[in-house]
């Protein structure tokens, strides 16, 4: 089994050397799990908004791990702010390839993805930098609410 740990210590690099991240974007890196976030989406103790990934056994067992949005409860007004994002970001979205939205509490969006090591840093990469293109209407929600 390759190193996890080192991927994901990869895939923080990458994304720090990113050509938008700045000084508002955070990465909290437990080792096999992931979030990036903007440090006024409410996600300080890891439960508002954020980009997640995670590779812990049971991907592993399944050969399989998500990519995905979440806004959870730390976020004002949760649910009034899921309803305004999706109204924006629904379609676009739903045009991603491998993307399904999702209904339940706070999962926005997820993307399943086949847990095979080659080149696993560069598409973790690709996905973050799909996801980042929601910044703005994240921003313009939290602005409204």
């Amino acid at each position: 089994m390759k190193d996890v740990k080192g991927v994901f210590r990869n895939l923080e690099k990458m994304l720090q050397q990113a050509s938008w991240f700045d000084d508002e974007w955070e990465i909290y890196n437990r080792g096999s799990y992931l979030q990036l976030y903007k440090n006024n989406w409410f996600n300080h103790n890891q439960g508002g908004i954020h980009f997640e990934t995670f590779i812990e056994a049971p991907q592993i067992k399944q050969k399989s791990f998500p990519v995905c949005m979440h806004v959870e409860e730390d976020c004002p007004n949760q649910s009034e702010f899921i309803r305004e994002f999706m109204a924006l970001e629904g379609d676009r979205i739903k045009g991603w390839k491998g993307y399904k939205t999702l209904e339940n509490n706070y999962d926005i969006c997820r993307r399943t993805m086949p847990l095979n090591f080659k080149n696993l840093e560069q598409k973790l990469f690709e996905e973050f930098n799909r996801l980042r293109v929601l910044e703005a209407s994240v921003e313009k929600v939290l602005l409204k609410l």
